[in-house]
């Protein structure tokens, strides 16, 4: 047997056949498979959903895809560290030192704790379901629940706070424009108030027409009286009565100028009052209309914002293993083997093309 396929081939393999046979710790795993999903996803989806899907990228397949990243970064192993004392479960002494945590030349630091972490934490998505699955190995089949557990309850307080941040980025500015249009309500109203304490009448168009009514009826009266006068004048021009009836024309006369003087043409009149009034109550009824519009744009941003929170629901929990499947030691004994053999014989190829090159030369 050439040295070559000794010691690039047979070595390798009898040591890691030695290593998977006698020195490996066996691994317990632990799965659990969720789905991350949205009440608007049970609606018809929008164009841009379309295109998405399309290309793979459904809104689905993108809130999954962000819990994935999230179980594998730093953040959930600083919260999984918070709950669970993964020195203790990844760097026990039984376990071999290739497999323990932080390794062979590794350090303490957090951060070669994460990268190790990697090893024996993984997350797989369906894209024809839309489950992801998150598989957990340990070394004992308690530690591997329990960090399957951990993890997905960390997920669940992820969404919750995407919900909440959501929830809040979405009805703050409606939130904030009620908050406007009330200010206003509450000024025009302010100013209505204290219009009517200081002219002393709640409603001057009430004013204004009682007022139009009673120049009216005088102004009938008036006309009564003149056609009387004229009638008694063109038939007996001396009669004593026409003195009578002048003064009362006078009176009447009087009487409508004050009434129409009150109405209009003083600067106290009831013109100017009248005009502040229903400038007043312009501003008073748009700000009240404001107050509706920004009241049911709120309702309706809490509504979508309901309609968009996300939900983690779990399909299957994480299960209890009772007994240890990693690692596949024959499976991986034949992996080692043929990527040698593999590597021995692209390695024999080159090594006789460089030798017949040389030959030629």
């Amino acid at each position: 047997m050439p040295l070559a396929f000794m010691a690039i081939v047979v070595v390798p393999t009898l040591v890691s056949a030695i290593y998977f046979s006698f020195v490996a710790s066996p691994r317990y795993v632990s799965e659990a498979r969720f789905v991350v999903r949205s009440a608007s996803q049970q609606q018809q989806p929008s164009s841009l959903g379309v295109v998405l899907q399309g290309v793979g990228l459904s809104p689905a397949s993108l809130d999954n895809h962000a819990i994935q990243e999230y179980l594998v970064s730093a953040d959930a192993a600083r919260d999984l560290q918070a709950k669970v004392d993964l020195h203790h479960v990844f760097g026990r002494s039984e376990i071999d030192p290739i497999s323990r945590l932080p390794g062979v030349f590794g350090d303490e630091s957090f951060e070669t704790l994460r990268k190790g972490l990697k090893r024996y934490i993984t997350v797989g998505y369906d894209s024809t379901t839309g489950i992801s699955t998150l598989r957990v190995q340990a070394f004992t089949a308690e530690d591997a629940v329990r960090i399957n557990q951990v993890l997905l309850d960390s997920s669940e307080a992820l969404v919750n706070r995407l919900n909440e941040r959501s929830a809040a980025d979405a009805v703050r500015e409606a939130e904030a424009t009620l908050r406007e249009a009330q200010v206003r309500l509450h000024a025009a109203q302010t100013q209505l108030t204290d219009f009517r304490t200081r002219e002393r009448f709640i409603d001057p168009a009430v004013i204004a027409r009682e007022s139009a009514t009673l120049i009216g009826e005088l102004s009938v009266q008036l006309a009564k009286l003149r056609a009387e006068r004229s009638q008694i004048a063109s038939t007996a021009p001396d009669s004593p009565r026409l003195s009578a009836i002048d003064s009362t024309i006078a009176a009447y006369q009087a009487q409508i100028d004050v009434e129409e003087s009150k109405l209009a043409g003083r600067t106290n009149s009831l013109a100017p009052k009248l005009s502040t009034y229903e400038t007043l109550m312009l501003e008073r009824e748009f700000a009240d209309k404001l107050v509706a519009s920004a009241t049911a744009a709120l309702n309706s941003a809490q509504l979508e914002a309901r309609r968009q929170q996300l939900y983690l629901d779990r399909i299957v929990n994480p299960n209890k293993p009772d007994k240890a499947t990693e690692p596949k030691r024959l499976v991986t004994l034949l992996a080692i083997f043929s990527s040698f053999l593999l590597a021995y014989g692209i390695g024999m190829m080159i090594w006789r093309g460089v030798r017949e090159s040389r030959i030629d030369e």
